[in-house]
């Protein structure tokens, strides 16, 4: 992993430099040692708040905006996110036709695996020196806390694309994971095992909640930090995907304490708004931090003026959104003509078009991005409950979420496998472009299934099925990791 760490310590202090006038004003270089971070709890914090900016600045190219994009890559892989229009705009359809991510050469495969590492470095800067740092001890645990949480998740991130799944049956997961990186080094680190890498994840999750405890988020920003229920949140998506339900459960509760769902007028005002009651963790994109058209929605809001979204507006796959019920506040996020999408000057409209986020204008793709919201706790909650056969708990975790949002709903009687596909069709419906269709299907070891789907163009997705278990399932290693690391081990 040579290349990406000594890519990864210089953008630390370049991003904080852009995010702290006083630090610019100490420091006017773009590149001052990991030392001069360490120097005190306020650089250190200066530090943190530059791996905050991380997870929405933008990269090397279009679409590449941290954390929104990848949320988006990952959701292009799965059949709930349609392009409509064959001689529209075909950026991304590459992630599609399960292509780009099995190409060693494809610059978004090299930027997302550069991302999630690029935070554990930065993060490790701070985990490994903030202990000797002159300070009150309540902040450094305040930042080594966020530290530990952004290396835990950004490896879960990582081994979830890089790796085979993890199954609960199988324990220990001996299949190859991803490099764990927990200190600096030129050094390029083999593959650990998949157990080996959820294991450390498991560790810093809970290293982190501890020193979190009794911390307050504060400030406009407040909700870009970590805090204990981001970390249970996380924890709780760890457990479900190592199958480990009860885990799962007990710290999706956590995760939600203080935190209540949005209202049905909140869920149609464009989900781009941090202050949002029921975001429990997300990105607040600063007004002069502009991503013009790298951002999030620059790629997935109605009325961007963008030409990917004026020539290829994004739709919902057809079975999904006929299958809402039309007292269901959700099925209000899709147009079936697109004639009420907010659309931009000489855009597309299209059956089934998006309308669920909306950029701040259509000359502005500022917006705040998700990450966890509330829902998806009482989602994570039922279905590992209904896993445990605690069909009546699962019951009444998923009768809170979809009461809300359609006042029609009466409290689900499946039990089971129903009740399972209740909930996994309910996931779908909530997470419509939040990045959980190709991990979700990925963990339940099931097949890519866009057969039947008739507002997918066979020439555009060019693939309808992926079995389930078949090599496509991980990403492919950049090819400059495989050239400047010799313990690397490709996948098949």
């Amino acid at each position: 992993m040579k290349k990406y760490l000594r890519i990864s310590i210089p953008l630390l202090m370049i991003i904080l430099c852009s995010c702290s006038k006083e630090y610019l004003d100490t420091f006017s270089s773009t590149s001052v040692a990991a030392a001069d971070v360490l120097a005190s709890t306020t650089n250190a914090y200066a530090a943190l708040n530059g791996i905050h900016r991380v997870m929405y600045t933008q990269y090397d190219a279009q679409g590449q905006a941290g954390e929104g994009s990848n949320n988006l890559f990952r959701d292009y892989m799965g059949e709930d996110i349609v392009f409509p229009l064959a001689n529209g705009s075909a950026a991304y359809t590459g992630l599609m036709q399960w292509q780009t991510h099995r190409n060693v050469n494809a610059g978004d495969v090299r930027y997302v695996y550069r991302f999630y590492y690029r935070l554990i470095s930065n993060a490790n800067i701070l985990i490994n020196g903030i202990d000797g740092v002159p300070g009150v001890q309540a902040d450094k645990n305040i930042i080594k806390g966020q530290a530990l949480a952004y290396r835990g998740w950004a490896h879960f991130q990582l081994v979830q694309l890089f790796a085979k799944r993890y199954d609960a049956a199988a324990i220990p997961n001996a299949q190859l994971g991803v490099p764990l990186l927990l200190v600096n080094t030129l050094v390029g680190q083999k593959r650990s095992t998949v157990e080996e890498v959820y294991t450390q994840i498991n560790k810093d999750l809970d290293d982190a909640a501890t020193l979190l405890v009794g911390y307050v988020r504060t400030g406009t920003a407040a909700k870009s930090n970590f805090n204990v229920n981001v970390v249970k949140a996380i924890k709780a998506r760890v457990a479900l995907t190592q199958q480990n339900w009860d885990v799962a459960a007990t710290n999706a509760i956590a995760a939600r304490a203080g935190f209540t769902l949005m209202t049905n007028a909140e869920y149609l005002s464009g989900f781009n708004n941090i202050n949002n009651q029921e975001w429990i963790w997300g990105s607040r994109q600063i007004d002069d931090h502009n991503t013009f058209f790298f951002s999030y929605f620059a790629y997935i809001s109605a009325n961007f003026n963008s030409t990917v979204l004026r020539t290829q507006p994004r739709a919902i796959n057809a079975n999904l959104y006929n299958a809402i019920p039309n007292t269901d506040i959700r099925k209000q996020c899709w147009d079936l003509t697109g004639a009420s999408v907010p659309i931009p000057p000489a855009g597309a409209r299209v059956p089934y078009q998006n309308k669920k986020y909306l950029a701040q204008s259509a000359t502005s793709s500022n917006g705040d991005v998700p990450y966890i919201r509330t829902a998806e706790m009482y989602l994570i909650e039922a279905e590992a409950r209904a896993r445990q056969g605690q069909s009546l708990a699962a019951q009444t975790a998923l009768f809170t979420v979809i009461k809300n949002r359609n006042p029609n709903y009466v409290q689900s009687t499946n039990i089971g496998n129903a009740l399972i596909d209740e909930i996994i069709f309910h996931r779908r419906v909530e997470f419509w472009g939040e990045g959980f269709r190709f991990t979700d299907l990925k963990r339940l070891n099931a097949p890519l299934d866009r057969v039947g789907i008739p507002n997918h163009l066979d020439a555009l997705i060019a693939v309808r099925s992926i079995p389930a278990g078949d090599d496509r399932w991980q990403w492919l290693f950049p090819q400059d990791e495989i050239n400047t690391n010799p313990l690397i081990v490709q996948n098949p």
